[in-house]
């Protein structure tokens, strides 16, 4: 979580709108929350490298994540797929992001970047290789400048029925159904983009059966997220079509190719190459250890109550329990010199707040002022607070009529201070490959691993086994540690 400007206020706000009201997104429409506006997904190579762009990029995704060795793989493999494709004088670029979302994507420019967050997900070269190859296929096939090119097309219908015939209503129908149109169209790509990954992936020597686990792996992330309680990872799932059936079709795109076991995986490279990275969150913008929330940086800690899963995003920290009924945020905000914290909450919430419900208060020595809010369908409990020089919001929300009072108090009573010894202890997690000693079970290695919840699953996750599935003596395994 980083302090957030209005503009980001207005973000943590939606976010918190988007988490009370999910499910209401339509199935075609991808969400467009991965690359931020100054970087499309993909495109085709139609303008020169910018290097503010890039910089701009790189700075929205945490910075570039120095990695020498994880950086020379993805480089070695970018470099054997695209002799692999139909353009094989192509160059790219590429870049490691230090984010702990999975995302990779490729830019006109000829850069590619991959996240941290996704080799940290990968179990061997071919995997990596598969996310690759379905980049690069968007930028060979062209894939953004034809959706650029139908977006301006259907722009500019909806315009002229609108202003030359002076027909806004069916203009502005026309825009709506254009949407849908584009949306089926990027799905369309998105699949097309699927199919010729798989094939440069074989014709590159790799197992094109890679992509199918990888997709699988991301299906089961996915899983463990929702079974906590947790709103959907800004990933790779936020603009692609559902993961199933993406998995169905790699893999018959696969066994047209040939058996399981054709081209190689090259998986102890791999772990080599991403042993010790890092895992999670970035200690700079906050942990999550537990129920408890560290921001060393920011100075403040709290505890979410019994119950909530806690998810740190970059402009917040959201938080829900496993059936969805209540949620918490938990963001910073700039405020004008000598703003009361009354008017912070007027300022920075869009829906009406009860008349009489204002209240100041004292949290452990911090100034703060609470208030209630009743929507349609949520019940809101919303306080700012300042400490320090920092002012933070802190929204609990309770799906009905229910006041989420009780839990909210915990919440508010367990804000503090960070101590600078505090803040020299926290280290972020890292990736640790070790190797499975005789006696070693799937159950005794995720013992080991440090994590909040469910550490045999995520082991399995991450090691790319079935459940119930036994480890081998002497293969390579990753754990996260401390």
């Amino acid at each position: 979580m980083r302090p957030a400007s209005a503009i980001a206020r207005a973000a943590a706000l939606a976010l918190l709108a988007a988490a009370c009201t999910a499910d209401q997104t339509g199935a075609l429409a991808p969400v467009a929350a991965v690359v931020p506006p100054e970087a499309p997904r993909t495109t085709g190579r139609d303008r020169p490298a910018n290097d503010a762009d890039h910089a701009k990029l790189v700075a929205s995704f945490g910075g570039e994540y120095r990695a020498p060795a994880a950086l020379r793989l993805v480089s070695d493999v970018t470099d054997r797929l695209v002799k692999a494709t139909e353009r094989p004088d192509e160059t790219y670029a590429v870049t490691l992001l230090d984010s702990p979302v999975v995302n990779a994507f490729a830019l006109p420019t000829g850069r590619l970047y991959v996240t941290r967050g996704l080799l940290a997900l990968g179990d061997d070269t071919s995997e990596l290789a598969a996310v690759l190859a379905h980049e690069i296929a968007h930028v060979t096939l062209r894939h953004a400048s034809a959706r650029t090119e139908m977006a301006l097309r259907s722009e500019l219908v909806s315009k002229v029925v609108a202003d030359v015939l002076n027909d806004p209503a069916t203009g502005a129908l026309l825009q709506d159904q254009s949407r849908f149109v584009l949306a089926r169209f990027s799905r369309t790509q998105e699949f097309e983009a699927d199919q010729a990954g798989v094939r440069t992936l074989a014709r590159a020597g790799y197992d094109p059966f890679g992509a199918a686990r990888f997709l699988t792996a991301l299906n089961r992330t996915q899983a463990l997220r929702v079974g906590a309680g947790l709103s959907s990872e800004p990933d790779m799932l936020a603009s692609h079509p559902s993961t199933p059936e993406r998995i169905t079709q790699v893999t018959q795109a696969a066994r047209r190719i040939g058996a399981p076991g054709l081209g190689v995986d090259d998986r102890n490279r791999y772990l080599a190459a991403i042993d010790g990275i890092a895992y999670g969150d970035n200690p700079a913008d906050g942990l999550i250890r537990g129920r408890r929330f560290i921001h060393p940086r920011l100075g403040v800690a709290f505890e979410a109550p019994d119950g909530f899963g806690l998810d740190n995003t970059a402009r917040a920290v959201l938080g829900t329990t496993p059936d969805g009924n209540r949620r918490l945020l938990f963001d910073a905000v700039e405020t004008n010199p000598g703003q009361g914290l009354e008017e912070v909450l007027k300022a920075t919430w869009n829906d009406a707040i009860e008349t009489g419900s204002f209240e100041n208060r004292m949290l452990n020595g911090f100034p703060a002022v609470t208030a209630v809010s009743k929507g349609k369908e949520w019940f809101f409990r919303l306080a700012a607070v300042r400490v320090g020089t920092n002012t933070f919001r802190m929204i609990m929300a309770a799906k009905g009529a229910t006041d989420p009072e009780p839990a909210f108090g915990r919440w508010l009573a367990s804000i503090a201070l960070v101590t600078p010894e505090e803040a020299r202890t926290l280290k972020p997690l890292r990736i640790q490959i070790v190797a499975a000693a005789p006696g070693d079970t799937a159950e005794s290695l995720a013992q080991r691993m440090a994590v909040g919840d469910r550490p045999l699953e995520r082991f399995q996750v991450l090691n790319g086994l079935d459940r119930g599935a036994p480890v081998r003596v002497g293969q390579p395994y990753k754990l996260v540690v401390e």
